[in-house]
């Protein structure tokens, strides 16, 4: 490639960023002062862009003509539709503030990781809104008038749109340093990042500047969606692919830090856009395509940041949160009652195929419920007493769903065999990973370990010869006598139930209780002579093993498997599980489990707005159990024995 060539792909690479950056300073904001993982803020940024397409469509040429009189025609076109932008802008602000007023501020008092499902949630009632109010097709919105052409660049055309986006970047990071710095609202923002705690002991009013971050990082969303609208069609799948993006940019630059998201955004831009434009070269006869890097780009460079700098290029470590609640009971099996309603559920799903001869997909559905339980319960093993907060513990369950397809597949070995290697796969991937992510915590930790997830995502996903790239495999259904439907669920329920059995003892043992120790203080937990982070490590690895031994089950339940069991949506499924159940219980993520697969099954079947109805009964039972179902439950049980005694 010529060097024309390469400085024109350079600016394509800050038009990208000048985007970006508009999406992760609004993130940046909001994860700053609220410490809220917002999952929904990606779907803001899909608002701008459907909000934009209507306000150009059908209000455009009322504006222009209302501006016509004073500016003329050609300028009062162009002055229309950007006035038309800012309008999306704020619209989504509004929005925001009306779901930060609502939704969030009802649950202030709950833990993070639960306001973290109900943004959630949020995405699903966003998503399905979006789908209803504007439909399901791409909307190709018209072009910015006065900026529809290109102009020559080394004898390379370039989009005069691309060069104003160029533009609009450091444009939108001055207004915002001036804010931040300038003003009394800044200082308030800035004291927030800092230490959200002492705000109130100098008598100011947290919710109300909670509100007010909150829209304006959702008006910075919508804006940047609104000026993607003439690059490309507003589509449904923008809020996931932007969020992931967002993320990545927000930790590398550092949490909080406006300069910094800038910084990272740039950064991971240009680095795509490099990979793009080298290609695929040979390196000693070896073809190297880079630009299949640019699936995983971002997360490559997050993972090397994070490695070097724990808390970003331009970030600081965070004040640790003052505690607010009581303090946590310690775990502990149940007594005799509780046992033997467990031994009635076990007989109960013993005898479950003995029931459902005239219904198979009934046992199909308990198999996928069991599945789900045994993934949940490994995750909950390392978030629970741990306090590791893992965005990427499927690619552990994909892991073994891929290595239980191949050993039967490729190795020629049995289904019985495959089960119990698989998990051993699984625990070897994750060994690597874990020496890296235990020696971060919080939401570094959790991006950490999203990154090392896509990683493995992207392997899977191009390895054509070896994984089946995209199309993934099919063919994997077990042998012998596995092959009957019944004998295959009662196969998966002595091994889920085996698994939660060994995982529950396991917190029992002294390594339970050296995981609970570094998570409640590392210090204290150091200082009485525990090595943390080998105690996390191993803590890592075990919960690893089991999920991928769900992925096993997983992909001989299924006959096949594909990327899509290794992706954020898996993960993050996972984490609803746990924290809908509870994380503070040790029943609690096999009732979440159990209650989210149950939904989202009975519910897409019977509308097509499941996301939407999916999505406010999860907001009503965060609502209603802000410590999970079974940790409400709990709760509640423990007051009226308390009230009785």
């Amino acid at each position: 490639m010529d060097a024309a060539s390469l400085f024109v792909q350079a600016l394509n690479g800050l038009a990208s960023a000048s985007s970006l950056f508009l999406v992760a300073a609004g993130l940046s904001l909001i994860f700053g002062v609220t410490r809220i993982v917002n999952f929904a803020h990606g779907s803001f940024f899909m608002l701008g862009v459907y909000v934009a397409y209507s306000l150009v469509s059908h209000a455009a040429p009322m504006v222009s003509s209302a501006l016509s009189v004073v500016l003329g025609g050609a300028a009062s076109q162009t002055t229309a539709y950007f006035l038309l932008m800012l309008c999306a802008a704020l619209v989504t602000g509004v929005l925001g503030a009306l779901v930060e007023v609502l939704v969030l501020r009802r649950i202030y008092k709950a833990p993070e990781l639960f306001q973290l499902l109900a943004t959630f949630a949020l995405v699903l009632v966003i998503q399905d809104g979006t789908l209803m109010f504007w439909g399901a097709e791409d909307l190709l919105g018209p072009r910015a008038p006065g900026l529809s052409g290109a102009v020559d660049i080394l004898g390379r055309r370039f989009p005069t749109y691309d060069l104003f986006l160029i533009a609009m970047g450091p444009l939108v990071l001055g207004v915002l340093w001036w804010c931040l710095q300038r003003t009394r609202f800044g200082v308030l923002v800035r004291a927030a990042t800092q230490d959200r705690e002492i705000l109130g002991a100098l008598g100011v009013n947290p919710r109300h500047l909670f509100t007010a971050v909150f829209a304006l990082g959702c008006a910075l969303a919508g804006l940047g969606g609104a000026l993607q609208l003439p690059r490309e069609p507003a589509h449904l799948g923008l809020d996931m692919v932007t969020i992931g993006d967002a993320f990545v940019v927000v930790v590398v630059g550092g949490m909080g830090s406006i300069s910094g998201a800038f910084v990272a955004a740039l950064l991971i831009a240009e680095i795509k856009a490099l990979c793009i434009a080298v290609g695929t070269v040979e390196i000693l006869g070896v073809s190297l395509a880079f630009s299949k890097l640019t699936l995983v780009a971002e997360f490559l460079v997050m993972a090397a940041v994070l490695m070097v700098r724990p808390w970003g290029l331009m970030g600081q470590a965070q004040s640790a949160l003052r505690a607010n609640s009581e303090q946590e009971s310690p775990l502990a099996l149940g007594g005799v009652r509780s046992q033997q309603v467990w031994l009635c559920v076990g007989a109960a799903l013993l005898a479950l195929p003995l029931f459902t001869a005239d219904s198979p997909y009934t046992l199909v559905l308990g198999i996928d419920l069991l599945i789900a339980a045994l993934f949940a319960a490994s995750l909950h093993f390392i978030m629970g007493p741990a306090g590791m907060h893992s965005f990427g513990h499927a690619a552990y369950f994909g892991v073994g769903a891929y290595a239980a397809a191949l050993l039967v597949l490729r190795a020629g070995v049995s289904s019985e065999a495959a089960l119990l290697l698989a998990p051993l796969v699984s625990a070897l991937v994750a060994a690597p990973i874990a020496w890296f992510a235990v020696r971060l915590s919080g939401v570094y930790l959790a991006m950490l370990t999203l990154a090392f997830a896509q990683i493995v995502w992207s392997i899977c996903f191009q390895w054509d010869d070896f994984t089946g790239g995209s199309n993934g495999i099919t063919g994997v259904w077990p042998g012998g006598w596995l092959q009957d439907k019944a004998m295959y669920y009662w196969l998966t329920l002595a091994l889920v139930a085996a698994s939660v059995l060994a995982l529950r003892r396991v917190l029992m043992s002294p390594l339970g209780y050296a995981l609970r120790a570094s998570r409640d203080s590392v210090g204290r937990a150091e200082a009485m002579g525990l090595d943390v982070a080998h105690v996390q490590w191993l803590g890592f690895v075990v919960a690893a093993g089991f999920a991928g031994l769900a992925g096993a089950l997983f992909a001989f339940s299924k006959g096949s498997i594909s990327p899509d069991v290794l992706g954020v949506s898996k993960s993050v499924d996972g984490l609803v599980m746990v924290m809908l159940g509870g994380v503070h219980t040790l029943v609690g993520p096999l009732v979440g489990a159990v209650t989210f697969t149950a939904l989202q099954d009975s519910l897409a079947r019977s509308t097509d707005y499941w996301r939407a109805v999916l999505g406010a009964s999860m907001l009503l039972l965060v609502l209603v159990f802000p410590q999970g179902i079974a940790g409400s439950v709990q709760a509640l049980w423990w007051r009226v024995r308390g009230a009785s005694t």
